[in-house]
């Protein structure tokens, strides 16, 4: 008897410890702020979560030519969708290359600080240009959010490491969009 009833208690806990594990790793959606939101008239087409690095070069300061600062240099990553498959490159421009072969380059057109001090800023980019024809060919708006590290380090950065580059691991996740039909 005793050891049936433990047997539902350890069930029980069981069952408890999977369903907690199950809401822990699912964040909710984030807030998004107003000025990085996308025009009514666009409708989201794609979203990916990226793993990669922003590179940064050691530069002489063009005010003062005795300090020395690390300077944006271009992303590198790599773009998943949900089910973990590879599906877009990222690079500098800044450029995403679908698998399909399109492509679209973006443009800045608003910031925020995001939740965490120790991440790159969350984005909001208007496409510059596109090509070829597939995912993101018709892609009008980017957005950067939830980004955790790849900010730019603290110092370190001398004469003696002039034009060398360090590589800064993030995440983010990048949702892409287009004119609603």
């Amino acid at each position: 008897m005793k050891h049936r009833y433990a047997s539902r208690i350890g069930l029980v806990a069981l069952l408890v410890l999977i369903a907690s594990c199950a809401t822990v790793n699912r964040p909710a959606a984030p807030v998004v702020p107003a000025s990085l939101q996308v025009p009514t008239t666009q409708v989201l087409s794609l979203q990916a979560h990226a793993i990669g690095v922003q590179i940064y070069e050691c530069q002489a300061s063009h005010d003062d030519p005795t300090r020395f600062d690390w300077v944006f240099k271009a992303p590198e990553a790599q773009l998943f969708d949900h089910a973990g498959k590879p599906i877009i490159k990222h690079y500098a421009g800044p450029t995403w290359e679908a698998s399909d072969g399109s492509t679209v380059v973006g443009e800045v057109t608003a910031k925020d600080n995001g939740p965490d001090p120790m991440a790159i800023p969350w984005l909001l980019l208007r496409a510059k240009s596109t090509s070829g024809h597939g995912s993101l060919s018709r892609t009008q708006s980017i957005q950067r959010l939830i980004t955790v590290g790849g900010k730019a380090p603290t110092g370190g950065c001398g004469a003696a490491l002039l034009g060398s580059e360090v590589r800064m691991h993030y995440t983010a996740d990048y949702l892409f969009y287009r004119a609603r039909s």
